[in-house]
């Protein structure tokens, strides 16, 4: 029998083969359907899950799984999953069929001609589900037991818009100034009762399910068809003020649903909020005409023995200043304080101006703080903007103006709590963002009572922390890369990293710039002291200075190259128990494993491992929040990401299996490789090969660069219609090989960077005899771009390439615009990605070396540039001078425009097209096939839209 076990292998070995060799390779026609876990949620009491699985484009599934019976129902097109606090029901919507949402909008019909959302209400006792027909919202207190409200969608009414493509699904109720009134229904799930209110346009719960709080409004009178054309004849006459129809702000109280009515009078209003206690109440609103230009807001209180109305004429209210109908009112946590907005009453805009009779233009002028294009950009959120102010609760009347022009910030301390806010400022930083891009602060404590604000950071280049009960501000200084801490009783600062040797900074970061901080992981109870991370490891500081640092994880994470990062479990718990079992996220940097560990603050011992292995996994935990249950993901290139149950992650369930049909495809399987560059400098990257791999044949290879990208290695790449990076998993299955190495860059020298990392890994893999050395392109998008540009101006080792996005003309684009910020470029060259770290006038030299149109004359690789017009990050005519020159030079090459589509695609057919032309391309120059129509004669104008020259032909391009 031993003698038969080298057959057997054998034999086993070359079924294998034979298996791996019948399969497919992936067609454009599987994305639509290909499968993604989207995001999970659990129930308190830790016995229930759900999950999303999403498709590409159609309808996903909601799954609710059972973590005690190990069962689980799907629920098709569900959304908006909520258990109650109590953990005894499941409540969500299901959604109409996708392919009615798209004919709705693709026809731009009204949306009355669409199914209506309804309401599933899941009772976890008895898995039995009631569902609710034509529900256009629900909600439920976050903290308050088995309570559900739901508004009824207006079915008499049929004054709908029409479906338009930005619908905003999840868009809160309260931004939505037109709902019509409807039924509101509240139900108690826990009893049964339940209890409807008419003509509801608003509604909100306290957290704690004790109060509800709506909003009627009157419905419009319904007019005779016969007086609705009269009054189309009669010319109207806007002077005449416009009232709002008749609201009333009513409370709920939800132990007898008796009505409390605050509110009664012609006027909107809205941003409904509680305390937490569900004691004290206060929103916004306005009495004046609805056709005013300006109106004049207030700030409505309530409690049970105070009421106060705040407007433009209370208390300490700055002059010509009024409440802001942009910012929601906040309580903080202990209800003593309440924030909210003010801001200068708005200028009306003069309606007797005729527009044809005065210029329109902008000024630009080099005392503006910012560019004129970041001011446009901003204009609207400008126009509304807030400063905050705040009032103390026991006496309401009277306000504390916190924010102001010059310090147009506030960051509220201890959940509000504290008698202080943190104030801020980037007024003396505004014009050199330009070319920095860096905004420096100054900052300020701010007196909550008198708004006396006292600065204790001027000028500050870096991050800034409060801890969690206000005693300390921690804070990272980019400039000499250390840690501080300022004590705000004593007014005193310590530096916390003074004498260690270990820095703090990104001991990798190659741009010409200050590094940045690895990062604060959070604070311990009581303040007492705070967690920030080196390159590996997890460091104590306590705050009182008096006490020397400790490095939690014992040196362990650096010893073996895992960098460790902590978990924020419970939102409401915002410090760590020194005591408490902490568990930490693990991620080793030479070999790519990630993992789970575990250990204790106090201790400072080697953490104790819990699982770690060839995935990517953990990264993204999930806790209930009263039982030691928890949900992850875990992922390599071969298996999809899928979810998993597990309690101290000793053994785990998996409970999802999602993409079986990738069963049936060649798939492929990565590889981590090692080389060195011509400079001595040791580099890694990823190699991704075919399922059916076979070393004894020859393979087209593509490289796709970035940055870096090793630590991608067992991440899972779904074959998609990508925004224009390498569809890897595509290529990959019909037989590529694909290799995405790192690049480290010289300051100065971003091209030749990249010569030096991306053409020595290809040099090195081509010393396998199964890489063709003669059919190898390049693939990148926006940097990855840029560095295609470069690389085929430097040699002909590419046979094909493409630049996504590029910038080849450094002189001109130093000047430009990101028009989806409205900043200019500056910052990029100087002192960020583009890494010249120089003005164009300190070293022109530089900008020339480094650009590839100075030197495409010596290109002889064909190459597609795709440059979009409505690109918001690389001025799209940079892909013209491009393509012009090269056009000029008599070079091969291709420029696809996809109109008012951005830097990276956008529309999903814009991505599915880019598909089709970047395997047409690489599949003519890598494999020898047959060249498409659009290649060898290009698409004339006069067949935009009517030909996309897909098909294939015996010409040659």
């Amino acid at each position: 029998m031993l003698k038969l076990r080298p057959l057997i292998l054998c034999t086993f070995l070359l079924i294998i083969n034979y298996i791996s060799a019948q399969k497919k390779p992936l067609d454009h026609s599987v994305y639509d359907a290909w499968q993604s876990v989207g995001s999970r949620l659990m129930s308190n009491d830790g016995k229930w899950l759900g999950y999303y699985v999403d498709v590409q484009e159609g309808d996903g599934n909601l799954y609710l799984y059972s973590t005690t019976q190990k069962t689980q129902q799907k629920f098709p097109r569900a959304s908006k999953l909520f258990f109650t606090s109590d953990s005894k029901f499941a409540l969500f919507t299901v959604k109409p069929f996708y392919k009615d949402i798209k004919a709705v909008k693709d026809k731009k019909l009204k949306k009355d001609k669409l199914t209506k959302d309804s309401l599933y209400i899941v009772n976890l006792s008895t898995q039995k589900t009631e569902k609710l027909a034509n529900i256009k919202s629900y909600k439920a207190p976050l903290k308050g037991g088995s309570f559900i409200a739901y508004l009824l969608e207006n079915l008499k009414d049929k004054s709908s818009d029409a479906a338009k493509d930005d619908d905003k699904e999840d868009a809160k109720e309260d931004d939505d100034k037109n709902i019509k009134p409807s039924e509101l229904v509240v139900v108690n799930l826990a009893t049964g009762k339940k209890q409807s209110f008419q003509n509801v346009v608003k509604y909100q719960f306290s957290e704690n399910g004790k109060q509800l709080a709506f909003v009627t409004q009157k419905p419009e009178e319904k007019k005779d068809p016969k007086d609705k054309d009269k009054e189309k004849d009669k010319p109207k006459d806007k002077s005449q003020p416009k009232k709002y129809a008749l609201q009333s702000v009513n409370l709920v109280n939800l132990e007898n649903f008796g009505v409390n009515k605050l509110i009664e009078e012609e006027g909107s209003f809205a941003q409904l909020t509680f305390d937490q206690s569900g004691t004290q109440f206060a929103l916004t609103g306005t009495t004046s005409a609805e056709n005013d230009l300006v109106k004049d807001y207030h700030l409505y209180y309530f409690s049970k023995n105070k009421k106060a109305v705040l407007n433009q004429k209370s208390p300490k209210m700055p002059k010509d200043w009024v409440i802001s109908e942009y910012q929601a009112p906040n309580f903080s946590k202990d209800g003593k304080q309440l924030y909210f907005g003010v801001a200068p009453k708005p200028i009306a805009k003069d309606t007797a101006l005729i527009v044809n009779d005065h210029a329109i233009l902008d000024v630009w002028s080099y005392k503006d703080d910012y560019l004129k294009t970041i001011q446009l950009k901003n204009l609207n959120k400008d126009l509304k903007k807030s400063y905050d102010a705040v009032l103390q609760t026991e006496k309401p009347e009277t306000l504390t103006a916190l924010s102001h022009p010059k310090m147009d910030s506030i960051a509220i301390i201890n959940e509000g709590n504290a008698p202080y806010s943190l104030g801020i400022s980037n007024n003396d930083s505004r014009a050199d963002f330009q070319w920095t891009g860096v905004e420096k602060k100054t900052y300020y404590l701010v007196n909550n009572i008198s708004g006396e604000a006292t600065e204790f950071l001027k000028n500050h280049n870096g991050i800034i922390y409060p801890s969690p009960l206000g005693k300390f501000m921690v804070y990272f200084n980019r400039e000499n890369g250390n840690w501080y801490a300022y004590d705000i009783d004593k007014k005193s600062t310590t530096q916390l990293n003074k004498g260690l040797a270990v820095k703090f900074t990104d001991e990798e970061f190659d741009m010409p710039d200050y590094p940045n901080a690895y990062g604060l992981e959070g604070f311990t109870d009581k303040d007492y002291s705070v967690i920030i991370k080196d390159r590996y490891d997890l460091w104590e500081f306590f705050l009182d200075g008096k006490t020397a640092p400790k490095n939690i994880t014992n040196g362990f994470g650096r010893k073996n190259k895992i960098s460790f990062d902590t978990y924020q479990l419970d939102k409401d718990i915002r410090s760590f128990n020194r005591t408490n079992d902490m568990y930490l996220f693990a991620f080793n940097e030479d070999n790519k494993q990630s993992g789970i560990f575990k250990t204790k603050i106090a201790t400072s011992k080697n953490p104790e491992l819990l699982q770690m292995g060839d995935f990517y996994g953990y990264k993204n935990l999930v806790k209930a929040k009263n039982a030691e249950v928890y949900t992850y993901t875990k992922e390599t290139y071969q298996q999809a990401p899928n979810v998993y149950i597990s309690d101290h992650f000793k053994t785990e369930n998996k409970i999802s299996d999602i993409n079986p049909q990738q069963s049936q495809y060649n798939w492929g399987s990565t590889e981590l490789i090692s080389w060195t560059t011509p400079k001595g400098y040791p580099s890694k990257g990823i190699l991704y090969k075919p399922e059916d791999f076979d070393p004894n044949k020859k393979y087209p290879m593509i490289v796709y660069f970035y940055e870096k990208l090793s630590d991608g290695l067992n991440r899972y790449i779904a074959p998609a219609p990508t925004p224009s990076r390498l569809n890897i998993s595509y290529f990959v299955s019909n037989g590529y090989l694909v290799f995405a190495p790192d690049i480290s860059y010289e300051d100065g020298h971003p091209g030749p960077s990249a010569v030096e990392y991306i053409n020595s890994g290809v040099e090195y893999l081509k010393k396998n005899s199964w890489v063709n050395g003669k059919k190898i392109g390049i693939q990148g998008q926006s940097w990855g771009g840029y560095q295609v540009s470069y690389l085929i101006t430097q040699n002909d080792l590419y046979a094909a390439a493409w630049a996504g996005a590029p910038v080849v003309n450094m002189t001109s684009a130093y000047g430009g615009i990101r028009w989806s910020s409205g900043m200019n470029r500056q910052f990029q060259y100087e002192k960020s990605q583009s890494r010249i770290g120089k003005t164009l006038w300190e070293a022109p030299e530089l900008y020339l070396e480094n650009s590839p149109l100075f030197h495409l004359d010596k290109v002889t690789t064909p190459v597609v540039i795709m440059s979009n017009d409505k690109d918001g990050a690389v001025p799209w005519y940079q892909g013209i001078e491009m393509f012009t020159a090269l056009r000029r030079l008599d070079k091969k090459v291709w420029l696809l425009n996809y109109n008012n589509d951005d830097h990276n695609l956008t529309k999903r057919q814009n991505k599915k097209d880019i598909q089709i032309r970047e395997q047409q391309f690489f599949d003519y120059y890598l494999k020898d096939t047959k060249a498409p129509v659009w290649m060898t004669r290009g698409i004339p104008s006069t067949l935009k839209g009517k030909d996309w020259g897909f098909e294939l032909t015996d010409e040659k391009p």
